[in-house]
């Protein structure tokens, strides 16, 4: 199991061009997540920009992503004062499988809120339902999730019936929480539509995160809900909250729910 910074590395091989391994350990089965994806386009962005933080993305998930190599086109539309904004594409024998919109730039670390909303805290660590590492494979051996357990009936058959779902987060291997991570972490829940009954797979169509603060180190909180599913459709939206108890990240997604497919 390598790093999460080998795992999203990028390298350059041209203006705007840029080359990924795509780490078979951050899928399921043979589908990457779609988290780690946004993660490695961001490096790429970053890295063209200059600046540390990806304030806002906004990702459309076209095609599955396979591990193995791939190419990043990362194309200028705006280089402001305080931030940038690129159209960053993922591709696989040429075919674009992600396309984004990503504004960069950078948040003062030290910044006080003048107002933030508040959240229920989850229970205790040793309270939360939990994995253990042996046997685990592929995504789930590469995070550590520590689950509200009243958000996860539909493990034994009895879904909550709210489409919702609470976790602590953190990566297996020590690596404290960034821009990068905060990719990751918007997406890494199970889907909220699990508590309403349907299983299987639920592809992501389209995921819009912002990142709202530089987190502290320490396990991440992420709290999703949904708002509606319907005709084979849900929306999901996550906030990440740190170990300090700031709001460092909230997304939203509109996706297909269980065995509906694109």
């Amino acid at each position: 199991m390598g790093s999460f910074d080998q795992a999203t590395a990028v390298q350059r091989i041209g203006e705007g061009r840029y080359s990924a391994e795509l780490d078979a350990e951050y899928g399921f089965e043979q589908a990457l997540n779609g988290g780690y994806l946004m993660a490695v386009l961001t490096r790429a962005a970053l890295d063209a920009a200059g600046r540390p933080h990806p304030i806002s993305t906004s990702t459309n998930f076209l095609r599955v992503a396979r591990p193995g190599p791939a190419g990043i086109h990362v194309e200028t539309r705006k280089s402001g004062r305080t931030a940038d904004v690129a159209r960053v594409t993922l591709i696989q024998d040429d075919q674009p499988l992600v396309e984004a919109l990503i504004t960069s730039g950078t948040l003062d670390g030290g910044a006080e809120p003048l107002y933030s909303a508040t959240v229920d805290d989850l229970p205790p660590l040793d309270e939360c339902v939990t994995y253990t590492h042996q046997g685990l494979s592929g995504f789930a051996a590469q995070v550590d999730m520590r689950y509200d357990g009243a958000t996860m009936g539909w493990l034994d058959g009895q879904p909550s019936g709210r489409p919702e779902m609470r976790s602590y987060f953190r990566l297996r291997r020590p690596y404290e929480p960034d821009g990068i991570l905060l990719a990751l972490a918007v997406d890494a829940l199970p889907p909220v539509v699990l508590n309403l009954g349907p299983s299987g797979w639920s592809p992501t169509v389209e995921l819009t995160w912002q990142m709202r603060a530089v987190p502290a180190p320490g396990w991440l909180a992420l709290h999703a809900s949904g708002r509606l599913v319907s005709d084979g459709w849900f929306d999901e939206e996550v906030e990440v909250w740190d170990s300090a108890g700031k709001l460092v990240a909230q997304s939203r997604q509109i996706a297909r729910s269980g065995r509906n497919r694109r």
